[in-house]
């Protein structure tokens, strides 16, 4: 159902972030972004892939990565399909010009994202957070991310998370897995 009909399956900052968004009146829904209640057990992108059979090339899974220079910590996202890893040592590392940089531990990604682990999501993230988005996102028809809940996914059309707050594309942002 669209998203905001359902505020009860959204983590605060995405509720925040889905309003916030361009809307075709007030009080409406933003088009095309959908939520759906799951088992809080299938959050994690193989598990809901295995029980549900939907492709893991429509999953997309966001993850919080830091590392900092000259003492300056700096943050971004990642977003990347399923079926792919993002090239955390390469890329992103490039991109936050640091030496070295690495997944942010689970409990500050969680306090500082005020989401759940497995459920964190590109939106609503801190808004000087980059989201570092893999441009094979939007060849995809749509794409299931998080709702900063585990008891909920998000669908919205790949095309969609270029359009998203502090959305970056890059290509080769993600590496295939195996």
């Amino acid at each position: 159902m669209p998203a905001l009909e359902r505020p009860d399956l959204l983590a605060e900052p995405v509720r925040s972030a889905l309003s916030r968004m361009p809307q075709p009146e007030p009080g409406a829904d933003v088009p095309g972004i959908e939520v759906a209640e799951i088992d809080p057990d299938l959050a994690d992108t193989a598990v809901l892939v295995e029980a549900t059979g939907m492709a893991m090339e429509d999953m997309a899974n966001c993850i919080v990565i830091s590392g900092a220079r000259g003492g300056e910590e700096r943050v971004c996202a990642a977003l990347v399909l399923g079926h792919t890893r993002a090239d955390v040592n390469k890329t992103v590392r490039k991109r936050l010009d640091v030496r070295k940089c690495s997944f942010m531990p689970m409990d500050q990604a969680v306090e500082r994202t005020g989401m759940e682990y497995g459920g964190i999501t590109p939106i609503g993230l801190p808004d000087d957070w980059p989201v570092l988005v893999d441009s094979r996102v939007l060849d995809r028809d749509s794409i299931i991310i998080g709702s900063g809940l585990r008891r909920s996914k998000v669908r919205l059309p790949g095309a969609l998370a270029e359009q998203l707050p502090g959305a970056e594309m890059i290509d080769g942002l993600a590496l295939e897995i195996g």
